[in-house]
């Protein structure tokens, strides 16, 4: 039996993480010598008393051959760190995971790509600046990366497939799960269009401690991370931190400064991280890595709109604009806003009439008002 298929049996056996199976590896077990093995032996590698004795019961060819029936039933490919095809820029991590189980192509871990993150309740604004940089990142030839949580990453993954560039979504399930659920189509069409994939076996149950697991991996696969808009307790931000740590790129956009959702990403930019105000920020970094045509024949020029189009396109008055930005932090129902703006109702009537008529503003049923 090849090495790698021993490595996928102990990578199946629940409870045994990264360390456990390097102390095996250490100890010369991964071979066939390790279905010999009593739990006294694997106590002497340096696993538990419990783990040692549910290893000397279940290792066997046996088993190994049901687990691998089970992943080829649902559907499910691997590759191993010790496979020619394991991503490179992965397995320069301090602790690159064992094996990833996938659906898709595998082939886009050969391409240059960009982690795109952010919060799973974006404002309109976080999800627009995510929209145009995902799709404009995509048609310059970068493969984005991301989760496949709610919010920010949903919207990177959907603008990258309807661009028709390549997208990876990192999973902290079992593939034969979905998380979130409603997310469930989504999945489905990177699963055909794109690549999922995970650490972790069929069967993994969604739990918080692997989402901070799943983030080093999203860090690990690619040149740099881009938090698209992150609270200052954002999940976003440990990928940043793990891209840190591995010693890649970290970008991150700005947002309105009275805007919550803002204030991760400010951190980062006080931090050191690079400010992107347009998809060029990120390309002039990996222009080595982009296509001919991008990177030197400049023949397919990338689009250079940028985030503050957003705003200058709509040519809105100065009290048009402040209200836009808090808009942004929306939806919000009248009452709020008048509080907010500290306005009478006429003149707020006034200016949300204006912007709705210069369809930067829309009013949805209850007197809830929202940027478009």
């Amino acid at each position: 039996m090849e090495e790698r298929d021993l490595l996928f049996g102990f990578n199946e056996v629940e409870g045994i993480g990264w360390k456990s199976i390097d102390k095996i590896r250490r100890a010369g077990l991964l071979s066939e010598k390790a279905f010999l093995c009593s739990a006294e032996d694997w106590e002497k590698v340096g696993l538990s008393e419990k783990m040692s004795m549910h290893l000397a019961s279940i290792y066997t060819l046996e088993w190994i051959a049901k687990r691998r029936l089970l992943m080829n039933e649902s559907a499910v490919n691997m590759v191993t760190v010790f496979d020619a095809d394991y991503p490179k820029l992965l397995k320069e991590t301090v602790q690159p995971p064992w094996i990833l189980y996938y659906r898709g192509r595998l082939e886009l871990l050969s391409t240059p790509s960009v982690a795109m993150v952010g919060t799973r309740v974006p404002t309109a604004y976080g999800r627009k600046v995510g929209e145009i940089l995902a799709k404009e990142l995509s048609v310059a030839g970068l493969t984005v990366v991301s989760g496949l949580a709610r919010g920010i990453d949903s919207v990177c993954h959907e603008a990258a497939l309807r661009s028709g560039g390549g997208t990876v979504a990192v999973v902290a399930t079992g593939l034969d799960r979905v998380y979130p659920p409603e997310n469930r189509e989504l999945e489905q069409l990177i699963s055909h269009e794109g690549l999922v994939l995970t650490e972790y076996p069929i069967g993994t149950k969604s739990h918080p401690g692997l989402f901070p697991q799943r983030n080093r991996i999203i860090a690990g696969l690619t040149l740099g991370t881009v938090v698209v808009e992150a609270d200052s307790r954002s999940g976003s931000l440990i990928t940043a931190d793990a891209a840190l740590e591995a010693g890649r790129d970290v970008f991150a956009v700005p947002g309105p400064i009275t805007s919550p959702k803002s204030r991760g990403a400010l951190d980062l930019i006080k931090q050191g991280a690079k400010l992107v105000s347009s998809a060029l920020d990120i390309l002039e970094e990996y222009t080595s890595f982009l296509p001919t045509n991008l990177s030197k024949t400049g023949d397919s020029e990338p689009p250079k709109q940028g985030i503050d189009d957003l705003f200058i396109e709509k040519k809105l008055t100065n009290e048009e604009s402040h209200l836009y930005h808090i808009l942004h932090q929306g939806p919000f129902i009248l009452d709020d806003l008048l509080v907010k703006t500290g306005w009478d109702f006429g003149h707020l009537h006034s200016v949300l009439l204006s912007l709705i008529i210069k369809k930067a503003v829309a009013q949805l049923p209850g007197a809830i008002y929202k940027v478009i």
